[in-house]
């Protein structure tokens, strides 16, 4: 690991940047010693938080977030574990060229890095739109992954799923009409106080439009592109042991994608959490952490053992 941060050292930047002072805080109340990195691969900078030593464990943040997502959960296991938690290309401080995003690009954009920072066999860790890209990358390059742990995981498509992001499409639309509508309609449904409806789904524009990237990669590319990269007809032969983790107060679509992925995959197992909704690694990070150091625990054991075995 020292030969490799020494071949970083020119890629190095400063601890941190202005635009970086909430993550900051959090990281010195937190009291990590983060490292904070960027790097140039062929389709743009990529930028990653890291601390520890020990078991490899990169961290893939979910469709309407960062890196900085999983610092509760890291905070839990940096004293026993190498953990990355990098910023997917378009989003947070990572660069955002004018691509033409897909899955495929993030799985590229994820092996190149691993390839550049000498890391030939990783634990993966993906919420949501990274577990879509963590179980895609499993898929394509299973001897470089020792296990996956996927929470809430995209990727997947269920019984009546068809039509899922159809609303968002018209929110985010190019000509906006959805959202002048919506504008249009607020001050007189405030009147009869059938506004609350209304003012969500503007919430939910907004949270939509904090990332461009996320809206490509979920809907808005063309149905046949995207079909094409969900996973249900390859996950009956990845066997990468994979522990997946679901809130039991998540909609009902993200608990079926969950049972897809643990009804396919060989070497799954399901667990649900009570009381949990989506946001498991912020809401949920002790329980979170002590899942994943379990299961690579298991995981390193069961190698070791292997290993004696064959001599």
């Amino acid at each position: 690991m020292g030969n490799r941060l020494a071949n970083l050292q020119s890629l190095r930047v400063n601890p941190f940047y202005p635009s970086d002072l909430k993550e900051k805080d959090l990281a010195i109340r937190m009291n990590l010693p983060l490292r904070n990195s960027r790097i140039k691969l062929q389709s743009g900078q990529l930028f990653w938080r890291e601390v520890g030593q020990g078991p490899v464990l990169v961290f893939l943040h979910g469709s309407w977030n960062d890196g900085s997502q999983w610092l509760p959960v890291i905070q839990q296991l940096s004293q026993d574990y190498h953990c990355l938690a990098p910023d997917l290309l378009g989003f947070g401080d990572s660069l955002k060229p004018k691509l033409h995003y897909s899955i495929q690009l993030e799985v590229e954009c994820l092996a190149e890095y691993l390839e550049l920072l000498h890391l030939p066999q990783v634990y993966l860790i993906g919420h949501s739109l990274g577990g879509w890209i963590a179980a895609s990358y499993a898929s394509k390059y299973p001897e470089k992954v020792r296990g996956l742990v996927l929470l809430a995981p995209e990727g997947v498509q269920v019984e009546g799923q068809r039509g899922r992001w159809r609303g968002s499409r018209w929110l985010v639309g190019r000509s906006s009409i959805g959202y002048s509508i919506l504008r249009s309609l607020l001050p007189l449904a405030r009147l009869f106080g059938r506004h609350k409806g209304i003012e969500q789904a503007l919430q939910q524009r907004q949270l939509l439009n904090s990332s461009p990237t996320a809206c490509q990669l979920l809907f808005q590319r063309r149905r046949a592109e995207i079909q094409a990269e969900l996973l249900q007809e390859q996950l009956d032969w990845l066997k990468v042991p994979t522990l997946i983790l679901q809130g039991s107060r998540d909609t009902t679509d993200a608990i079926a994608r969950s049972q897809t992925y643990g009804d396919k995959l060989p070497q799954a197992y399901l667990e649900m959490i009570e009381q949990a909704g989506h946001d498991l690694p912020e809401a949920f990070s002790e329980l979170v952490a002590q899942y994943i150091n379990d299961f690579v625990v298991t995981q390193e054991e069961s190698v070791q053992t292997d290993n004696v075995v064959g001599l």
